[in-house]
């Protein structure tokens, strides 16, 4: 069996120099430390939109919640950018998804945070960021589920100084995950990924890319296998 770092050798044989270059470039710019949790959104244009933020700003995995409303993808928002995530998706029928992603979450040992309006919470600025924190975004209308907001361990605010109730959810995501990633990135905190993730990753995006990358993979197998045999 391949190593992940043969396997990509192998398949980077198939994909552009230019492609691999940004694999090089980008893939040590990504973290797991955060995560984002998008919970019953309703409108496919702000689901993609917070994918698409996510993904610029170097958060890989998404955690997507469907327990009233289907999560659809809006390509000319998105621009290919769900292609580079790892989107996690909860939807059993008859089952609190809710429930069961916090905890996924809390067993990987990430500390999940409600965004409220709740005065005394933390805010972008302030948020400790020593432990994985995963942030969680509800549906335009009512926010975060009850099942989330009492699994939650953190809250956060986003101050405001208008009339209006809230911030849209995309812009919501966007100012919280550009202010937390710009504090992360410039802190002592490990937030990257280590070695045999980062390989893992490029391994992941060079199948997406190789065309074929399935069929390749059948054949050097079968050609190792055949190797192996003599």
């Amino acid at each position: 069996m391949a190593t992940d770092a043969e396997r990509y050798a192998q398949l980077a044989e198939f994909v552009s120099a230019n492609k691999l270059n940004l694999f090089d470039r980008i893939a040590p710019e990504r973290t797991r430390h955060i995560n984002v949790v998008l919970e019953d959104i309703y409108q496919p244009h702000n689901a993609s939109a917070v994918v698409r933020t996510s993904e610029l700003l170097g958060v890989q995995d998404l955690h997507i919640i469907e327990n009233r409303n289907k999560y659809t993808v809006n390509p000319d928002v998105t621009l290919g950018s769900s292609k580079w995530t790892d989107m996690h998706r909860y939807r059993e029928k008859e089952v609190d998804n809710s429930a069961v992603c916090a905890k996924v979450l809390k067993d990987r040992g990430y500390l999940l945070v409600a965004t409220t309006p709740a005065t005394g919470a933390y805010t972008p600025e302030n948020i400790p960021l020593d432990k994985p924190l995963a942030f969680c975004f509800g549906t335009e209308l009512t926010g975060i589920s009850d099942t989330m907001r009492e699994a939650a361990d953190l809250q956060l605010r986003i101050p405001m100084f208008g009339f209006t109730e809230s911030y849209n959810i995309s812009v919501a995501a966007a100012i919280t995950l550009y202010t937390v990633m710009q504090r992360l990135r410039q802190s002592t905190v490990n937030w990257q990924l280590q070695k045999d993730e980062l390989m893992a990753l490029k391994l992941a995006w060079a199948r997406k890319t190789a065309r074929s990358a399935s069929a390749l993979e059948a054949r050097f197998d079968r050609e190792e296998g055949e190797a192996t045999s003599i």
